[in-house]
């Protein structure tokens, strides 16, 4: 990570195996046959390597380059810039909380501080139960319900500490809350499966993608 705090392409993790099944590689022909040329489709692959492997290993980048006829290095270049794009093995549920100066005068600092004393030490890469992954977020662009909370990218306004501990205790209980405008995220595998440009359930969705 530089100075600034941009990843680069040392912060990426790895796994040892293939990350693309046969059933994914269809999944993936079928998300390239969408666009004019097959490199427009880096994005969508990169979402489907999440969806499978639960994050985006250097392993799943360098079958994507296969997949599009590109340099690992154009694939890295493009996971690396995307924040939604995890390179390391993470939560199922990503917390994120702002911090930036509407939310952290309504109490987003204070927040943040409580859910890392909830989640734990490690939870900034994946809490021991392998349910949550918390980030300390730039600009959620809500600042008019400050402070926003967002759990896989789906939005909870004014939060306050009763209503984070609520939502921690709910989710690891399996009883994710429905969102301010509505809805009930789904776990990081699915919502990267959605930003894929697929639907369905995984993995056993994978056959009726095809029919």
């Amino acid at each position: 990570m530089t100075e600034a705090g941009h990843l680069t392409t040392a912060d990426i993790g790895d796994v040892p195996g293939p990350v693309l099944g046969d059933d994914a590689r269809a999944l993936a022909r079928r998300i390239v046959a969408k666009y004019p040329t097959p490199r427009s489709a880096l994005v969508p692959l990169l979402y489907l390597v999440q969806s499978e492997a639960g994050w985006v290993p250097r392993k799943g980048m360098r079958e994507v380059a296969e997949l599009l006829g590109l340099t690992t290095a154009e694939v890295e270049a493009v996971a690396t810039f995307y924040t939604m794009l995890k390179l390391h093995p993470c939560g199922r549920y990503v917390l994120s909380i702002c911090t930036n100066p509407s939310c952290a005068l309504r109490g987003g600092k204070r927040l943040f501080e409580r859910a890392h004393e909830l989640l734990g030490e490690d939870c900034e890469h994946v809490t021991a139960d392998g349910v949550f992954t918390l980030e300390e977020e730039e600009c959620l662009a809500a600042c008019d319900t400050a402070p926003v909370v967002a759990l896989n990218y789906v939005f909870y306004n004014r939060v306050t500490e009763e209503a984070l501990e609520s939502m921690i205790e709910a989710v690891r209980a399996g009883r994710v809350p429905e969102a301010s405008r509505g809805g009930v995220p789904g776990e990081l595998r699915e919502v990267s499966r959605t930003l894929a440009g697929l639907t369905g359930r995984l993995p056993e969705g994978a056959e009726a993608e095809r029919a």
